[in-house]
């Protein structure tokens, strides 16, 4: 069950992140889901009417820290330690939609895979393995001993 919903990590978002708050927006978190949404700017696009590749990848990662925080709680201070992204189709200009999903969580680590849609296309345009390290010590220390391994 996630510790965080999506109006709660809207609000850390807005507190502790002000720039992603305005770049991507938390529709979903369910048990095994996050889902986020990066509404189209043309300034995302780049030559040929597509959307830029480091806009899926700033959203592959917005999304699994995202989900790491619904599951762990409030851990501002984890970090992204790896991501890898495959770009499989020419992303449309609207849209982004990312569903991301936990594939381990434990008490120093995260990883998390993400799916990358433009909206409204049920073809994948991209997919993410986004690892992230959990800070220890005693404000990371609770929130991550109660994550379940």
């Amino acid at each position: 069950m996630p510790r965080m919903t999506a109006a709660e990590i809207a609000r850390l978002c807005e507190e502790h992140h002000t720039g992603v708050a305005a770049f991507v927006t938390v529709e979903e978190v369910t048990d095994d889901l996050l889902r986020l949404r990066v509404p189209y700017r043309p300034e995302y696009a780049r030559a040929g009417g597509t959307i830029a590749g480091p806009i899926l990848v700033s959203a592959a990662d917005a999304a699994v820290y995202f989900l790491v925080l619904a599951h762990v709680g409030a851990v501002i201070d984890a970090f992204t330690t790896s991501i890898d992204v495959h770009f499989l189709r020419r992303p449309a200009p609207r849209d982004v939609i990312c569903h991301a999903r936990l594939l381990k969580l434990g008490k120093r680590i995260a990883v998390g895979d993400v799916l990358l849609y433009s909206d409204g296309d049920p073809e994948l345009v991209a997919q993410a393995n986004v690892t992230y390290a959990l800070p220890s010590g005693p404000s990371a220390s609770s929130a991550a001993s109660a994550a379940p391994q």
